[in-house]
């Protein structure tokens, strides 16, 4: 097993937590984590699958099951298969609260995003923590995977750990062909899965970019507010990020139209039909591929407390990624699919309006050195460490 970054923020949650939620999209490694962690934690566990109907049945008298193991931490996954569990939930944690205990008792695993598990905003609301897993990052691969390789392949373990790429790209098509089939039809108005899959497919074809969506859901035939809906529902899904705009009241004109990106860059391969480096490294979307792969990794470690942005004014100026902290101020961005980076005129338009502190370039080599006096470039794995130490 590759150990996990967020390991330790889990365990660190459970220790003063009643409840810990993991969220993340199937497949990550959510349940592999779980079980490890609970193999090394400070008391015994059990676990309980909610896609099996053994385990179903165990969950009939929740209460008195959850009285049976009170001493245990208690795993379930796919919590959201089982939305009535959640009042049983909140009346145990309460319980127990109110005989002196905070610590420790459930550790609560889902395939949706938070909205997505239904009644868990409302009914466990100060309850539970929520840690995020997302696919494998560079970091955590170092040891056993190279840069490229988790680039072409994305990172799911499965995918990742293939035999090799033609394994891998077939496990990825597998994966996707289940979510348009089973996962996001049980989440909303069912549309056929080609159609789905086509959306899915433009939203990769436009990687980075502003997405028109009504010239999608002209080319589809749906409306506006339904090609949103799905959108909003990848997004849930972990399956895409949006990333926002900076929108200070300054006298340019800006974008005020988030970014999309497909967030996997195996599944955004695979979508386009890129089945290897060679494949990828012709293809128009290299640029904007390795832009999404920097922009995952990096938000992957950085602090909750950095509020992740793109810059962009109708006059050409543009930052790819501004992380803001909480005294407003800024770090730039700026990634380069080139081992010798240039810098567009934009790039430092943009900066005099948002005067960051400190300005990036993170490229596909792996020295670190000064491109000028107030700019450095790096590697995408020393970006990953600077950013993770603020």
């Amino acid at each position: 097993m590759i150990p996990r970054i967020n390991a330790l923020t889990i365990v660190e949650k459970l220790n003063y937590n009643p409840a810990v939620a993991i969220v993340g999209p199937r497949q990550v490694g959510k349940t592999t984590l779980a079980k490890q962690i609970a193999k090394d934690f400070s008391k015994p566990s059990v676990y309980l699958d909610l896609e099996r109907t053994s385990d179903l049945a165990k969950l009939k008298e929740a209460e008195l099951y959850f009285r049976d193991n009170y001493n245990k931490l208690i795993i379930i996954d796919e919590i959201q298969r089982l939305p009535s569990l959640f009042q049983t939930l909140r009346a145990v944690i309460d319980e127990r609260r109110e005989a002196g205990e905070q610590n420790a008792q459930f550790l609560l695993l889902g395939s949706a995003a938070l909205d997505l598990i239904q009644g868990v905003s409302e009914t466990l609301a100060g309850r539970v923590a929520y840690v995020e897993l997302g696919g494998m990052n560079l970091i955590e691969i170092a040891e056993h995977a190279s840069q490229e390789k988790l680039w072409i392949r994305g990172g799911f373990p499965s995918s990742l750990l293939a035999n090799d790429d033609y394994q891998s790209f077939s496990w990825r098509e597998d994966f996707i062909l289940s979510y348009l089939e089973r996962d996001i039809p049980a989440l909303g108005p069912r549309v056929p899965a080609e159609t789905l899959r086509r959306l899915w497919t433009m939203v990769a074809h436009s990687q980075g970019q502003i997405i028109n969506q009504s010239e999608i859901a002209s080319s589809l035939g749906m409306s506006v507010p339904t090609i949103r809906r799905y959108l909003d529902l990848f997004v849930d899904l972990m399956l895409l990020r949006r990333l926002q705009p900076w929108a200070g009241n300054i006298k340019k004109r800006l974008i005020k139209s988030p970014k999309h990106y497909v967030r996997d860059s195996g599944l955004l391969h695979t979508l386009l039909n890129i089945n290897d480096y060679d494949s990828l490294f012709g293809n128009p979307v290299i640029g904007k591929s390795w832009e999404g792969f920097v922009i995952e990794n990096i938000l992957s470690i950085a602090p909750k407390h950095l509020v992740p942005l793109f810059f962009e004014a109708v006059s050409n100026a543009e930052i790819d990624l501004l992380l803001e902290d909480r005294n407003q101020q800024f770090i730039a961005i700026e990634v380069k699919h080139s081992l010798s980076p240039k810098l567009e005129a934009g790039f430092y338009s943009a900066c005099q309006t948002i005067n960051p502190i400190k300005k990036y370039i993170v490229y596909p080599g792996s020295e670190n050195y000064p491109f000028d006096e107030q700019i450095q470039v790096v590697s995408l794995i020393k970006m990953m460490e600077i950013i993770s130490g603020l």
